[in-house]
């Protein structure tokens, strides 16, 4: 474990992870996109993997998964179009709000992380 676990900042930014990542589970049903097979799925997986980064993060905050929610953040931004789903406006909306959302807090953990890690070593 990276010795921040308290960190306020971090908490935060990894609830509310967890939180995009459920709002991207419900959003098929919340948006009324859920006849649409693909972004159906795409959002249940994606803000499925992305809230288990997130929480675990929560138990136990390790580099690994800040990685890992920029990388869920931007697939599921990007899902849309690789996926064939980007005429469903709602569909498109939510995954690209919601991944560039996950992806920018992931950016900001690694950059607390890393800033934490040099002032540790200094």
């Amino acid at each position: 474990m990276i010795g921040l676990k308290h960190s306020s900042e971090l908490t935060a930014a990894n609830v509310l992870g967890a939180v995009l990542g459920a709002l991207l589970i419900v959003s098929p049903w919340l948006l009324g996109f859920s006849g649409e097979a693909t972004a159906l799925w795409s959002a249940c997986v994606t803000g499925l993997l992305i809230g288990i980064a997130a929480l675990a993060a929560l138990v136990d905050l390790r580099e690994w998964e800040s990685w890992t929610a920029l990388v869920l953040g931007l697939w599921a931004a990007a899902a849309p179009w690789v996926l064939g789903f980007s005429g469903v406006s709602a569909a498109m909306g939510v995954h690209v709000l919601v991944g560039l959302a996950v992806a920018a807090l992931a950016a900001f953990e690694l950059w607390m992380l890393r800033g934490r890690e040099k002032n540790l070593a200094s």
